[in-house]
This record gives structure tokens, sequence and C-alpha cells, in this order.
């Protein structure tokens, strides 16, 4: 489990956008959108290698992943943990994310091992070490 409450845990399982922030060099915050896959008790995230928050999270590995449900009211889950940037291996974690977000039309690369090679694609794997956030009764 990511979360001890498990109404977070099942939140964090359900859902695939999130926003993603990370620290820049002069310790200010930035955030982007982003689809996720859980994999056990982490998340991961794929991305160009050559990104600015690949680069950010290189010299500073915090982050915080704020996960969205897709309507009112607008429950949250947020994660704050550490990220790690692998490089190597990397299909099946490409392939879940792929496969959270196929319900809105994103569809696998045909080619996945030449599209990952051609994005110098990587993916963050977040270890969460604190949780917390708001679900309120539809």
């Amino acid at each position: 489990m990511i979360s001890e409450a498990s109404e977070f845990d099942q939140f964090i399982t359900d859902h695939r956008w999130a926003v993603l922030t990370h620290l820049r060099g002069d310790g200010g915050p930035v955030s982007s959108v982003v689809a996720y896959a859980r994999e056990a008790d982490e998340i991961v995230v794929s991305t160009p290698g050559k990104t600015f928050k690949r680069r950010a999270l290189d010299r500073d590995p915090r982050v915080n992943l704020c996960i969205l449900s897709n309507q009112e009211p607008f429950n949250f889950v947020a994660l704050e943990g550490t990220a790690t940037i692998e490089t190597t291996h990397l299909e099946a974690a490409t392939t879940a994310v792929f496969e959270q977000i196929a319900s809105v039309g994103y569809r696998l690369p045909e080619n996945l091992p030449a599209w990952l090679e051609q994005g110098d694609r990587v993916i963050i794997r977040i270890s969460p070490v604190r949780v917390h956030g708001v679900i309120r009764p539809s």
C-alpha cells in the first residue's frame, strides 16, 4: 500500500492524471501535468529524457505528485517523495502508463523500443514518503 488510508490508496489506483511538482535550481517550484501508472508502492511517469524536469530531478529528486479526479468535487491525493530516473528497461513501465490512459484514446506506439529511443524517453519512478489528500462524498 502507498497509503495507510484505504480510500487514498484506492484513489491512486483508480486515477491516471496528476500534477508533478519539482524544484528549480533556485528552489522555486515548477509543475507539469503527467499521466502515471502505479507499480506496487511506487508511481511511474514516462517523459522525454531531455526535458527540464529530468534535469531538475537529477539535481534535486524531491517531488510532489498531486493526483486529481476527473470531475467535481475534484478530489485529490498528494504524494511527497523522491524520484529516480531510469534510462534502461523502460518497456514495462511505459506500457503500464499507456494502459492507464488507453480509455481516453492514447495508444501504445506500434514499435515501442524505437519510440522510446527516438524520444530519448526515461521513466521517473517516485517512491512516496508522505501521503495526504481530500476525498469528499460524491
